[in-house]
């Protein structure tokens, strides 16, 4: 018994890491592409399409194309977090550029006849005005990454997919939910975590 939830609790910590991993870099990557995309519009069309066209393809195909390729390739973690990373980016940058773009015209005015510098208006106008909306986008990219992660396992990267992909091949629907129940879990958990936290940041602007 103490066997099966040491294993649990070890594949969870992975499934953690594989997830945290991929979103952090996602967030350091798509966030500046997306205020990026605001400030030459020109670019914003292919960057989207691109983001869109990771999103069509099925998980296993993704990480399936990736394994070939030299130095970020291969089996184990490293192709898994490129894969969850991949398909993280589109909330990501989506929301930070929806977010920033709809703030409105007369209050960059504003903050212009205030004297303020272009850098200025971003980081003490645009980006308090869009952090909801920005949040909304990592929330939903986290939630994606915690499903997507299950078929990491299939690359041998871990996670809690070792349970699915176990239960599936011995018809034991009990080691299936060995993976599954945790896995929904930490996807309830981080859409919650990270819906508090903006709530969190929201009330620090307002106050």
């Amino acid at each position: 018994m103490w066997g099966a939830r040491s294993e649990i609790l070890h594949l969870t910590a992975e499934h953690v890491f594989l997830v945290f991993v991929a979103i952090s870099i996602a967030v350091a990557i798509g966030v500046p592409v997306g205020i990026l995309m605001t400030r030459r519009p020109r670019i914003g069309k292919p960057i989207l399409a691109f983001a869109n066209v990771i999103q069509t393809i099925p998980s296993l195909a993704l990480f399936g194309f990736l394994i070939p390729i030299p130095y970020i390739g291969g089996i184990g973690t490293s192709t898994a977090v490129i894969a969850l990373l991949l398909y993280s980016l589109l909330p990501i940058i989506r929301n930070t550029f929806t977010g920033i773009s709809g703030v409105e015209p007369a209050v960059r005015e504003a903050a212009r006849g205030m004297g303020m510098t272009d850098s200025q208006i971003l980081w003490q106008v645009e980006i308090p005005l869009s952090l909801g909306v920005v949040f909304a986008g990592i929330r939903v990219a986290t939630v994606i990454a915690v499903g997507v992660a299950t078929i990491a396992a299939a690359i041998g990267a871990g996670g809690l997919g070792m349970f699915i992909f176990r239960g599936t091949s011995m018809l034991d629907y009990r080691v299936i939910l060995a993976g599954a129940i945790p896995a929904a879990l930490i996807a309830l958990a981080a859409d919650f975590g990270m819906s508090a936290l903006e709530k969190h940041f929201m009330r620090e602007r307002r106050s």
